[in-house]
């Protein structure tokens, strides 16, 4: 990352959300604290002059969160002239590499590589989850044209051709909460959206082949360990 001197900088982070297969049911909240010194902001500062930040997100909507961010942590992102994230959501290549890292090599599927049974389990759930979403969605979504055949196809289509580990992230965010919370942006897009609205300079400090061949290197055992299939199923 590269500030220059004449302007504040803050570079936002990202911290993972872990969902575990007993975080599906009910949607993820903050406990909010009793009093403000008690919010703890994610917030770093490197003192030079102008002051840089670090500021770490979280990968859930912004509307879960916006509320608990302490002010110190807005007026940071207000003061800075760059604002530098994990990766630039905001750019369509960004989304289009990031698709396309997700997938298996030309030939392969998923129901070559799965376990019979593993695999029968992951499609009956999938199955479930389609069923599902028309009752999980709410009539706010409906009325911006959100549609549970649309928002299934957005997320979950081509699965047969996604490696295993994008999967397993793909069936945690096909809860009923995740669902209901779609069309809202998460906090670091929602960051980055701003800075843009505010004339903000923007840029990323990873490349998605970063993101992806980390986790594209995983092997499937190890996939499997992380994976709710694992431990829980659908019939």
């Amino acid at each position: 990352m590269r500030c220059y001197a004449a302007f504040s900088c803050l570079l936002v982070s990202v911290i993972l959300q872990i969902v575990t297969p007993n975080s599906h049911s009910q949607p993820w909240q903050c406990e909010r604290p009793k009093s403000p010194s008690q919010m703890n902001s994610f917030l770093w500062t490197i003192k030079r002059a102008p002051p840089s930040y670090l500021f770490g997100t979280i990968h859930v909507p912004y509307t879960r969160v916006w509320d608990f961010i302490p002010e110190n942590s807005k007026k940071a992102f207000q003061l800075s002239s760059n604002v530098f994230f994990e990766l630039d959501l905001t750019d369509p290549y960004t989304i289009m590499a990031l698709t396309s890292c997700q997938l298996l090599p030309r030939g392969e599927s998923l129901q070559k590589l799965l376990p019979q049974e593993l695999y029968r389990r992951l499609k009956s759930h999938l199955d479930y989850v389609k069923h599902m979403m028309p009752h999980w969605m709410t009539p706010d979504q409906r009325g911006k044209g959100l549609y549970a055949d649309y928002l299934f196809n957005a997320i979950a289509g081509n699965w047969e051709r996604k490696r295993p580990v994008w999967v397993m992230l793909m069936v945690n965010s096909l809860t009923e909460a995740d669902i209901r919370s779609r069309g809202v942006p998460v906090l670091d897009l929602y960051l980055a959206q701003e800075a843009e609205r505010l004339r903000k300079r923007t840029g990323a400090v990873e490349r998605v082949e970063e993101q992806c061949h980390p986790l594209n290197g995983l092997n499937f055992s190890q996939v499997r360990e992380a994976s709710p299939w694992k431990r829980q199923g659908r019939e």
